[in-house]
């Protein structure tokens, strides 16, 4: 059996790790060829077909990013892309199609599954937020680089008595804020579940002054105030309906810094969030997805993901990762109420 695999949306530390576990099991376990998709859905509906054996995934265990590339590229968006996607299937005699992604990618992989592709998922993203799994990978090596820029934060905010405003990422779910908030001992915790009032916040800033120490606000990308919408610098859409995210930092800072007459600065974490080694748990992680994913194959068990359920991992329908977010618990979000202001 010929396997091909594919990396789609924004890329994420583990994607190689998840890419090395498939291609060695399926190698040396199942006795399968591979084929990579260069970036994403792209390669798929043009051809973009690259060689996938043992000695290309050696060494790739600690690498950021994807050796295969990436895109978020919508084969939906077109009206013959399906077809496109299932004739380079064919032109290349790929048999079936492994998908790592997020909720855009896994979307396209459920739509492709039920025109009969035989098609199975894995979770990755930063963001946590794939319907269906406990964790995705990516996200532990996320939150860990955001604790540590809030723990540099800290002491230069200290050191001018200044209020540091740090945007992490998380478009429609909050677990990096709050993950990377809480361990990083921020004093305001803003996410997109929970609409913020601007002027709750500069009260929370101002308690802080009182006591002389300098408050740190972690806020999460799509975090929109009550009154008023979601801040944004672009409002030019991708081919999954997304606009470009950031904004809400520096405008949250200008906010803070007019209504407290003290100054305000803002830190956008960005991209760092994505970049550089994974951690050992999303190495751990994506390796385990990478394993179970091609026995489903070898099982021929299409049109499902690979999950983590507790401890273990399972196989859910893609159609349950296609269907919403994963966002936020308002209780475990209030559960640390105590530790904000």
């Amino acid at each position: 059996m010929r396997v091909g695999v594919l990396t789609g949306g924004g890329d994420c530390p583990g994607l190689n790790a998840a890419i090395r576990g498939i291609v060695r099991k399926g190698v040396e376990v199942h006795g399968f060829d591979f084929v990579g998709v260069r970036d994403g859905w792209r390669g798929a509906l043009d051809g973009g077909i690259v060689p996938l054996d043992v000695p290309a995934v050696r060494g790739i265990l600690p690498r950021g990013g994807t050796i295969l590339g990436s895109s978020r590229t919508n084969p939906l968006a077109s009206e013959d892309g399906v077809h496109r996607v299932r004739e380079t299937l064919a032109d290349f005699d790929v048999d079936a199609l492994i998908a790592i992604g997020g909720e855009d990618t896994l979307g396209v992989a459920a739509a492709l599954a039920d025109e009969g592709i035989r098609v199975v998922g894995v979770p990755k993203t930063i963001d946590n937020d794939v319907a269906g799994t406990d964790s995705t990978f990516g996200f532990d090596t996320a939150v860990n680089i955001a604790t540590e820029a809030i723990d540099r934060l800290h002491t230069t905010a200290e050191s001018h008595t200044r209020t540091l405003v740090v945007e992490v990422m998380g478009r429609h779910a909050g677990w990096i804020a709050l993950y990377s908030g809480i361990a990083g001992g921020a004093n305001v915790i803003l996410i997109p579940e929970q609409p913020f009032d601007v002027d709750q916040v500069c009260g929370w800033v101002e308690n802080r002054f009182k006591i002389r120490y300098a408050p740190i606000v972690v806020v999460a990308e799509g975090a929109v105030p009550k009154e008023g919408q979601m801040v944004v610098k672009d409002s030019a859409l991708d081919e999954f309906g997304h606009v470009r995210l950031s904004g809400v930092g520096e405008w949250l800072a200008r906010e803070i810094a007019d209504r407290t007459g003290k100054e305000a600065r803002t830190t956008v974490l960005g991209h760092i969030q994505r970049g550089g080694t994974p951690s050992a748990f999303d190495r751990w992680l994506a390796t385990r997805f990478g394993l179970r994913a091609v026995d489903a194959v070898k099982e021929r068990e299409f049109g499902v993901m690979v999950a983590l359920r507790g401890t273990d991992i399972v196989r859910v329908p893609l159609a349950e990762a296609a269907a919403g977010i994963r966002t936020v618990d308002p209780a475990l979000y209030a559960e640390f109420g105590v530790f904000f202001g």
